[in-house]
C-alpha cells in the first residue's frame, strides 16, 4: 500500500471525532491484472488517498488489510468480507471505504443486506472513485434508491416463483408438500404405491358403511392400523402413530385420490393416476357435509352445559354422551381418549354424570357472579 502522509491541513483538532476506516479490496480470478484498477494495490493506494484527505475530518486507515483474491463480488461468502463484518459488529469499524461499489457486491440484493449491517452500527460507507459517501445527502439519495431496486427485485424474484408453483399446479405437477398416503414422489410426479393404495380404498370404502368417522377411528384402533412412517429431508422420521380425527378427515377430503389437484380454490386435473373411483369418493364428500350439518345442529339444540369446556385429567376432551335404560335418559361427559380407543391415554376419571358436574359448576359461577342475570352459558362463558 501507499505510505500515509498526514495532509496539508496539518494535525488533526482534539474535538473530532476519529473514524476507524476499514478498507476492503476484492479481485475475482477472471479480472485480469493487466487492468490497472483491479489490482489490490491500486484500489487500496486510491482509498488510502481518499482516507487522508479526511484526515481533518477524524478520518484514520486502520491496519488490517481486508483484500480477497480471486472471489466472485456475487456471493457474500468470502474470507476478508466476512473478518471485515465481525470486526463492525465488534464495533472495532467506523468506516468502510472501496474503490467501486462493485468491489464490495455486484448483487443488488446483497450489497442491500450489507448496508443494513452498516446502518445497524452506524458504519459510514465509501465508494472513492463514484463520489458516494454516506456521510451526505446526496449519498444517502443514491444509497436509498440502490434498496428501493433490491427491494424491488426481491418482491419480484417471489412473483416469478409463485407464478411457476401456480402454473406447475395447473399443469398438474406436484409441486411439494406432503405426499398423500398411497403415493411416493417421483420427479414431481405422485407414483402409486400399491398396497398404500389398497388400504386408502378400504378407508374409503368403511367409511361408507360405517358412516361416521368416529366408528372408523374405532375400528382403525381396534384392528391397530397406524399412519404411515415418513422420513422428511431433515432425515427426521414422522407418523407410525393412531390416526387422529383431523388427519382421517384430510384423507377423506384429499382431491389427489380422484387424480386432481387444488391450487387456492381453483381445482385442476393432475398429471397422477387417481385411486380412488370418482362414485366412491363424491359419496363420501356427501357423507361427511350431511355428518357436518347435524353435528352443527346438534351443538345449537345442546342441552349439555359444558360443551368445549371439559377436560379429562389427561387433557383429553370430554364429549357429551347419553344411554337411555327402560326409556329413561342418562346425560353424561365421555373422554376422547376412550371414544376413540386409547384407554390407556386418557385420564384417572373418564366418565362423568352431565347432571352432577352441571350443577357443581352452576353453584360455583352464580356464587362467582351475584349481581350478574342472564343464563347460566352466557356467565359461564364469560368466565372461560
Amino acid at each position: 500500500g501507499m505510505s500515509r502522509k498526514p495532509s496539508a491541513g496539518g494535525a488533526m483538532p482534539a474535538s473530532v471525532r476519529k473514524t476507524r476506516c476499514a478498507i476492503y479490496t476484492r479481485k475475482s480470478v477472471d479480472e485480469g491484472t493487466a487492468q490497472e484498477y483491479n489490482s489490490l494495490d491500486a484500489q487500496r493506494d486510491a482509498c488510502d488517498a481518499y482516507i487522508a484527505s479526511q484526515r481533518l475530518e477524524g478520518w484514520l486507515a486502520l491496519r488490517d488489510r481486508y483484500d480477497d483474491h480471486g472471489f466472485s463480488g456475487g456471493t457474500l461468502e468470502r474470507p476478508a468480507l466476512r473478518h471485515m463484518l465481525a470486526e463492525i459488529e465488534a464495533c472495532k469499524v467506523d468506516g468502510v471505504v472501496v474503490y467501486k461499489i462493485d468491489r464490495l457486491s455486484r448483487s443488488l440484493m446483497d450489497f442491500a443486506k450489507l448496508v443494513e449491517v452498516f446502518d445497524r452500527r452506524q458504519v459510514t460507507f465509501v465508494s472513492v472513485t463514484q463520489a458516494f459517501n454516506t456521510t451526505t445527502s446526496m449519498g444517502r439519495l443514491t444509497l436509498n434508491v440502490l434498496l428501493s431496486f433490491a427491494q424491488f427485485e426481491r418482491e419480484v424474484i417471489g412473483e416469478r416463483v409463485r407464478d411457476k408453483i401456480a402454473a406447475s399446479k395447473r399443469k398438474g405437477l406436484f409441486m411439494g408438500g406432503n405426499i398423500p398416503f398411497g403415493y411416493i414422489n417421483r420427479d414431481k410426479k405422485l407414483v402409486i404405491v400399491p398396497e398404500d393404495a389398497e388400504r386408502v380404498r378400504w378407508i374409503f370404502k368403511r367409511y361408507l358403511e360405517l358412516g361416521s368417522i368416529g366408528r372408523l377411528l374405532e375400528e382403525l384402533n381396534r384392528l391397530s392400523i397406524r399412519t404411515k412412517v415418513q422420513t422428511l429431508s431433515n432425515g427426521k422420521e414422522r407418523g407410525g402413530g393412531p390416526y387422529g380425527k383431523g388427519a382421517l378427515a384430510h384423507l377423506l377430503k384429499n382431491r389427489c385420490y380422484v387424480g386432481e389437484i387444488s391450487h387456492r380454490g381453483a381445482i385442476h386435473a393432475a398429471d397422477h393416476q387417481p385411486i380412488v373411483g370418482r362414485q366412491t369418493f363424491d359419496a363420501v364428500q356427501a357423507s361427511l357435509a350431511a355428518n357436518a350439518i347435524v353435528r352443527k345442529a346438534n351443538s345449537k339444540a345442546s342441552d349439555y352445559l359444558l360443551t368445549g369446556l371439559i377436560f379429562d385429567s389427561a387433557g383429553n376432551r370430554m364429549t357429551p354422551s347419553h344411554s337411555r335404560k327402560k326409556g329413561v335418559r342418562y346425560r353424561y361427559y365421555i373422554s376422547q381418549a376412550i371414544l376413540q380407543s386409547r384407554k390407556d391415554q386418557a385420564g384417572q376419571v373418564f366418565r362423568v354424570p352431565a347432571p352432577d358436574i352441571e350443577a357443581l359448576v352452576e353453584r360455583f359461577v352464580r356464587d362467582r357472579c351475584k349481581a350478574s342475570q342472564g343464563d347460566i352459558r352466557t356467565l359461564l362463558e364469560a368466565q372461560v
